[in-house]
C-alpha cells in the first residue's frame, strides 16, 4: 500500500467505526483532525475547543488524561453556580468534554454524577407582529433587504439562507431545498410568491458578476466535503454559485487545493448589523436579530391556522416539543383567551 496522502493520515483506525488522532499531536490539532474526519463544522470545532480549554484551565492546566468524572462534575457545576450560564450552554460544555474523552482520548468517562444545573427555565423567543416585521423590512438597507425578506418568508436560519446555492431554489415548485442544515439535515421550505420576481432579477445580476469573475480567471466557490475533487469543474459552474455572494473575492485559506481567491457568500455580521440598525430606525422596542424573523415566521404560520407538524417540517426541528414553544408566544395563546379587562 502506498503512502497515505490524505489530510487524515495521522488518524489510526481502532475498529470499523472508531478513529483516534495521532497522540503525538497537540490537543487542538487532534481535535481538528477528528472534526475534519467526522465532517463537523468549523463553528462546532471552535465552540468545543473553547470549552475544552476552559476545562483544562479551570483545573490548573492539568492534562485531561489525569482527570476523570469528578473533575468534569466540578467544572460543570462551576459553570452553573459561578458563571451563571444557561442550561443550553452547560449542555454544550458537557458535549464538548465528552467528545474530548470519547473521540480524541478514547476514554469513556462513565457516570459523571450529580451536577448543579441552572435554575432558569426555557426562554421564550422574541416575536414581532406582522406590522413590526413590515416596518423593520422597510428600514433594512437595500443591499440586504432581500436576505431579510427570505429569512421571514421561509423561516430559514441566517447561515442556511446565506449558504444557499442557485440550484437550491426551485421557482417552478415554489420550494427552497436546504442542504446540511442544523444537525446536517436536509429539508424543504416554501419560496414566497411575493419575492420570486425580485429574486429572479437578483440572480441575473449575480450571474453577470459570475461571468465577469470567470473572464478574469476566477469564478470558483467552495464546495462541501470532497465534491471539488470529485467534480473538478463544479466550483465554476453557475448552479453551484451562492445566491448571495460577497461583494469581493477572498482568500480560501482552509484548503491548499483551492485557488487563492474565490467568491464566498455575504458575511453574516453584515446582515446582523443591518437588522439591528433597521429595528432601531423602525423604533421597535424589542431585541431584534436575523433569527427573530424565523421566530416570527413560525408564530405567524400558527396564527394563520397551520398545524404544528407542518411547521416542524418547515423549521427542521427534530422534536416537535421544540416547535411547540411557538404556541406560547402567539397573539392569542392556546384557544384564544380574552382578558377580562377587555370585557
Amino acid at each position: 500500500m502506498g503512502k497515505a496522502t490524505s489530510a487524515y493520515a495521522g488518524l489510526r483506525r481502532e475498529n470499523m467505526d472508531k478513529f483516534l488522532p495521532n497522540p503525538k499531536l497537540k490537543l487542538k490539532e487532534q481535535l481538528h483532525e477528528v472534526m475534519r474526519f467526522k465532517q463537523l463544522s468549523h463553528r462546532t470545532e471552535s465552540a468545543y475547543w473553547h470549552w475544552m480549554k476552559g476545562f483544562i484551565l479551570f483545573h490548573g492546566k492539568r492534562h485531561p488524561r489525569e482527570m476523570h468524572a469528578a473533575e468534569v462534575q466540578a467544572y460543570l457545576s462551576h459553570l452553573a453556580a459561578r458563571r451563571n450560564v444557561a442550561a443550553a450552554t452547560q449542555n454544550q460544555a458537557l458535549n464538548a468534554i465528552v467528545f474530548l474523552y470519547r473521540e480524541i482520548l478514547g476514554i469513556e468517562l462513565g457516570a459523571i454524577g450529580k451536577i448543579e444545573r441552572p435554575t432558569r427555565g426555557p426562554k421564550l423567543p422574541t416575536v414581532l407582529t406582522k406590522d413590526e416585521v413590515r416596518r423593520v423590512l422597510a428600514m433594512v438597507s437595500p443591499e440586504h433587504q432581500l436576505v431579510c425578506q427570505m429569512l421571514y418568508g421561509t423561516g430559514m436560519r441566517l447561515l442556511e439562507c446565506l449558504r444557499l446555492r442557485v440550484k437550491d431554489v426551485d421557482f417552478g415548485r415554489n420550494e427552497i431545498l436546504i442542504h446540511d442544515g442544523k444537525g446536517f439535515k436536509d429539508r424543504v421550505t416554501v419560496l414566497p410568491e411575493k419575492i420570486k420576481p425580485v429574486l429572479e432579477s437578483h440572480l441575473e445580476r449575480v450571474r453577470t458578476i459570475h461571468q465577469t469573475d470567470l473572464k478574469q480567471g476566477f469564478g470558483r466557490v467552495h464546495l462541501p466535503f470532497a465534491l471539488a475533487r470529485k467534480y473538478p469543474n463544479a466550483p465554476k459552474e453557475w448552479h453551484w454559485q451562492y445566491v448571495f455572494p460577497a461583494a469581493s473575492l477572498s482568500n480560501a485559506a482552509r484548503s491548499e487545493t483551492r485557488p487563492k481567491l474565490q467568491r464566498h457568500h455575504v458575511h453574516e455580521v453584515n446582515i446582523q448589523r443591518a437588522v439591528k440598525a433597521a429595528a432601531t430606525a423602525a423604533k421597535i422596542n424589542k431585541p431584534v436579530t436575523p433569527h427573530t424573523f424565523r421566530h416570527s415566521f413560525a408564530t405567524h404560520l400558527l396564527e394563520n391556522g397551520y398545524d404544528i407538524r407542518t411547521l416542524q417540517d418547515l423549521l427542521g426541528h427534530k422534536d416537535v416539543t421544540t416547535t411547540q414553544i411557538y404556541t406560547h408566544v402567539m397573539q392569542k395563546p392556546g384557544i384564544g383567551v380574552r382578558s377580562p379587562l377587555d370585557g
